[in-house]
């Protein structure tokens, strides 16, 4: 509150709020948040533990789709061609479309390709896929 002197006997005060300060505190924690911000996102490398979750129950006897370099088809031991393959599944699930069909491709198969499998699958009503790898031995402790 500022006050104003003057000579005469007429004392009047006058009633402004500096906002001068107040200002600059503003725009200092803005700075300070603008800086901070960045900061907060910063990734942190992890290592996350293995899973202890118990392994699924395997099927009796499951369907394995294969996928070999050549980019020729096989379920089981049996080679197929690509257009008979749902035909081909049909009869290796028994008309089962619940039945999870599990997928093997070939190292040097590209992802499209086995994209291109799955869409298959998929378009022959079979959504359950599971894909199928070798467990890596850790051998960096």
């Amino acid at each position: 509150m500022a006050v104003h002197f003057s000579r005469d006997d007429d004392d009047v005060e006058t009633h402004d709020i500096n906002v001068t300060p107040f200002i600059d505190v503003i725009l200092v924690l803005l700075i300070i948040f603008m800086v901070a911000a960045p900061l907060a996102t910063v990734d942190i490398p992890v290592q996350l533990p293995s899973s202890t979750a118990d392994s699924q129950r395997r099927p009796d006897k499951p369907v394995f789709l294969t996928v070999k370099a050549d980019l020729t088809l096989a379920i089981g031991e049996d080679m197929i061609a690509r257009a008979s393959l749902p035909a081909a599944l049909e009869s290796a699930t028994k008309g089962n479309r619940e039945e999870r069909i599990f997928v093997r491709a070939d190292r040097a198969v590209s992802y499209g390709d086995v994209m291109e499998v799955m869409n298959t699958l998929r378009s022959a009503g079979y959504l359950k896929i599971g894909l199928v790898g070798l467990e890596a031995r850790d051998t960096q402790k």
